[in-house]
């Protein structure tokens, strides 16, 4: 009884007009899901690269097989923690995107586009991480079949001269020095996925050529820089880079300095915007609403009793 109350509610949400994934369906999905959750996080967890390979393929295979369910895309595979899944507002497709570490040096990103088709059939597209052997992964434009890889964590959706536009943010862990962040633009063509594009307005530097078609940001590897977007901004907001080292040729120094570029969207372009924040605030000087200590260290109990009476 749960499971198809939970079903209903489900259904209810969905932006369907009604949800065709019957309850034993449901049930059986839950069911495949259970067993599936113990290979997909022996895809991070196993002890060795043989074990983490043979979890990868297993879990693939069994993923495939739980997608083809009629109408599986109402359903929504929440349980597998380790596998990254977005979809845009217009809720026409998802991506599911996971992580394979084999050793320090070499980590591989996998995963599938799942499109959303009205007799509820499997319609999907899976991406093959080429970026290991990509001459210059920053200005080319590939299929599904040549992605550079990344573990997706959000997407942001336009639309310009009647066309949609599908900008996804990634993580890639990339080697033993170095992480990744990549934007990467999303269109479909005769209703194909195509990866990357000229929709990005970024002058070129020693970080980033002119004509980029993704924006691709590698920093030291204990380095964790901003990007991401911010829906109220309306913009991509990136923290600033420099070489801890002064060394700039060399990425996997990069660090944040606590300064932030952006990029915003307008005609169908994402526009380059040099610095947003005005005011770069120094460590240890973050504002405070009411401080509660003095200027030798010593708790003032006065602010601290007018900032406990506040909170009440």
């Amino acid at each position: 009884m749960k499971t198809l109350l939970f079903t209903l509610t489900i259904c209810f949400f969905s932006t369907a007009a009604f949800c065709q994934l019957q309850p034993e369906k449901y049930k059986a999905l839950q069911e495949q899901e259970d067993t599936m959750k113990t290979f997909s996080k022996a895809i991070l967890r196993g002890r060795s690269p043989e074990e983490r390979i043979e979890a990868d393929s297993i879990f693939t295979r069994m993923f495939v097989k739980a997608l083809s369910t009629k109408y599986s895309f109402d359903y929504p595979f929440d349980s597998l923690v380790t596998i990254s899944k977005v979809e845009p507002p217009d809720k026409s497709f998802r991506i599911f995107t996971w992580q394979l570490f084999i050793d320090e040096a070499t980590t591989r990103q996998h995963g599938a586009i799942q499109m959303k088709t009205e007799d509820g059939s499997l319609k999907l597209f899976p991406l093959i991480d080429r970026s290991p052997v990509m001459k210059d992964e920053e200005k080319m434009i590939g299929d599904n079949f040549n992605w550079v890889g990344a573990v997706y964590y959000n997407i942001v959706e336009n639309e310009a001269n009647g066309r949609k536009y599908y900008t996804l943010l990634g993580f890639d862990e990339n080697d033993f020095k170095s992480n990744r962040k990549i934007i990467d633009m999303l269109t479909f063509h005769d209703g194909k996925p195509v990866f990357g594009g000229h929709e990005f307005m970024i002058p070129g530097s020693i970080l980033h050529p002119a004509g980029a078609t993704r924006y691709i940001m590698v920093y030291k590897k204990n380095a964790s820089p901003k990007l991401n977007y911010d829906p109220e901004m309306k913009m991509i907001v990136i923290e600033h880079m420099i070489s801890e080292t002064n060394e700039p040729e060399k990425k996997f120094t990069y660090i944040p300095d606590g300064d932030y570029e952006g990029l915003v969207w307008k005609d169908g372009k994402w526009i380059y915007i040099k610095k947003i924040f005005n005011q770069i605030t120094p460590e240890g000087k973050e504002p405070v609403p009411h401080p509660i200590l003095d200027e030798k260290g010593n708790v003032d109990q006065t602010k601290l009793k007018n900032n406990s009476n506040q909170n009440l």
